[in-house]
Parts: C-alpha cells; structure tokens; sequence
C-alpha cells in the first residue's frame, strides 16, 4: 500500500469515529489515536525514512494536510457539538425573570453587644476607660485580692470552674480591676466587660457562661455619694429619664460598705405590674465603696485614697431592656429573634 493509500485510510478512519462521536471527550480519544504521540498519523511520520529521497517532500506536503484535515475537523465538530450542548441547556435552564428573587440574609448585632455598646458610650462619656483581662485567671487576682479568703462558698468547686489549684475560669471581671490597681497609676476611671464563668444549669435565667461589666472608680476624697450620682445618671441613661433608684444595703467582700440598686419599673413607672412582680423595682446592681484591705493588697494606700466599684450582668441589662422572658434565647443565635433588635 503507498504512502498517499495510507493518509487516505486515516482520514476516512478519523471521519467515520467523529461522526460516530456524541459528546467533545470522545473526539479528545480521536485526536489522542490519531495525532498523538503514539498515534496512527506519528507513525506514518516515523516510516519516512523508507520513502525515497526525491518523494519525501512530496509525502511530507501529503503528511501535513491530512493532519490539517483532521484537525479542522475535530475542531469544527467540536464547536457543533458544544453549540448544541449550550443550547441544550439554555433551553433545560429557562430562567422566569418574573419570579422574586433570593433576599441576601445578612447577620445582625445581638442584643448584648447593643446593650455593651450602649453602656460604654455612657461610661467613656463620665471619662472611664474600656478595659479587658484574661478569662483563665489566678485564683489570687479572682478571689484572694478581692478579699475573698480560702474558706468563702464562692470558692466552692459547685460554683467555679477550677483548672487546677491556683487556676480557675474568672468568676466575675472584679480580677481586671485588681490588676489595673496593682499598676499604681491613679486616679483610676475604669469598665471591665467580658465573659465569666460559673457552674451553673442552664435555665431561663442562669447560664454556666454569660457577661458582666464591672466598673472602678480610685481618686481622693471619693465618697458614697460619688457613687450613687454616677449610677443614678447611668441608670436615667440607660433607662430614661424618669427612672428613679433605690439603694439597699447589702454584703459584698471587696466593698464596705455595700449595696444592691434598684431601678424603678420602666414598663409601669412604678406603680407594679407583672414585668416588676408589683414590686414597682427591679434590681439591677451590686456596688459599694472599695474595701480598704482591697486597696491595700493592691499596693493603694486607704488612708489617702478611696474609691467605688459597681458589678451589673451584662445578659440582664439586655434582657430587661428588651423585655426578653428566657436568657437562652441570646445564645441560640436564631436570626428571626436577633433582627428584632
């Protein structure tokens, strides 16, 4: 058989498998059997050296347009059959522009970072300063500094989570403020919100974690009623204006003397309905004037300089603001019941 039979064989053969092809990766297989390196036409090239010297510019010419032929119609098949595959699926993907789109749900502040927002604008605006500590404290800065001995219940394994003797999951942020004392550079005008931990149940109103912002106030000459303006006007502001406080004595380790504060129903304004029990109040924070024996371990002389501190739960704050029944409806981050804030 000659050289011309042979490319003719081949481009009858590559004719027959494209027309028999139905999809683009069967005429890949074409052009690999073919044009590959191992391919039929590669070892037609290959047996040149058999053709005599004067007719190998002749087959070579020959050579190169059967490869020519077969490529243009590989590519060509290709293109047809890539058309009617898109047009296939234009057809199978009909889009109806009338129907409503897709609404993009996007995320939502929740509601104890708009109620911390809200109380720092209040706190930086009186001059306090933001502060933050490490939640896996020393038992010594959560517990021993704050006045708080070996023996008290608070150090019970029910109520903290103890890693180890001398480490534990800060209970409340009061260990933020005892080494911000430590530091010595008074006065000192501070909030100190973050996560705490105790060994609660979680129910409706008590979680193993939660929020507090605890807040210090160390200068001369600071009294109670420093105290009681500062969360008054924190009270009106976060509140409202009309909002009244009462001042209950109470017993806290780290201050002396003690209180729990009230703050006047803001949903009857006093007169007592189901939201305040019909107490008319609702109490809101633990404060009370820093305990010498504090100041003292803190390296403060309480001869010379005093101070207040105050504790309020931050998931609380939120929860009567907002009117929310169940505190475990802030870590469920369901955004049906976040956007509504």
């Amino acid at each position: 058989m000659s050289m011309k039979e042979k490319l003719e064989n081949i481009k009858a053969e590559v004719q027959k498998q494209v027309e028999a092809a139905d999809v683009p990766e069967m005429l890949n297989d074409v052009r690999v059997k073919f044009l590959g390196k191992k391919g039929e036409l590669t070892a037609v090239l290959k047996g040149m050296k058999d053709v005599a010297a004067e007719e190998r510019p002749l087959v070579g010419q020959l050579v190169n347009e059967t490869r020519a032929v077969i490529e243009n119609m590989l590519d060509e098949t290709k293109k047809m059959m890539e058309t009617q595959l898109r047009e296939e699926r234009l057809k199978e993907e009909v889009i109806d522009v009338t129907l409503p789109s897709k609404k993009n749900k996007v995320g939502h502040r929740h509601p104890n970072t708009i109620a911390l927002e809200e109380v720092e604008r209040i706190f930086v605006g009186m001059g306090y300063e933001v502060m933050e500590g490490p939640e896996i404290e020393y038992d010594e800065y959560n517990f021993e500094k704050l006045n708080i001995p070996a023996d008290h219940p608070a150090k019970d394994e029910q109520d903290t989570f103890y890693i180890n003797d001398e480490i534990v999951l800060r209970t409340q942020t009061s260990p933020i403020q005892a080494r911000v004392m430590e530091q010595g550079k008074l006065p000192i005008r501070m909030i100190a919100p973050g996560r705490v931990f105790r060994a609660d149940e979680v129910d409706a109103t008590h979680s193993p974690s939660f929020h507090q912002i605890e807040g210090l106030l160390i200068d001369k000459n600071v009294s109670l009623a420093d105290l009681k303006g500062t969360l008054e006007i924190f009270a009106k502001e976060l509140f409202g204006e009309d909002t009244k406080t009462k001042f209950r004595p109470h017993h806290f380790p780290f201050t002396e003397p003690s209180a729990e504060m009230d703050v006047s129903c803001f949903k009857c304004g006093g007169k007592g309905c189901r939201f305040c029990k019909g107490e008319g109040w609702i109490e809101i924070l633990g404060c009370g004037m820093v305990h010498p024996h504090v100041l003292e371990m803190c390296g403060i002389d309480p001869e010379e300089y005093t101070g207040f501190a105050f504790g309020v739960g931050l998931e609380r704050i939120a929860l009567l603001k907002y009117e929310i029944d169940d505190m475990r409806l802030l870590y469920e981050n369901d955004i049906r019941f976040l956007k509504q804030f």
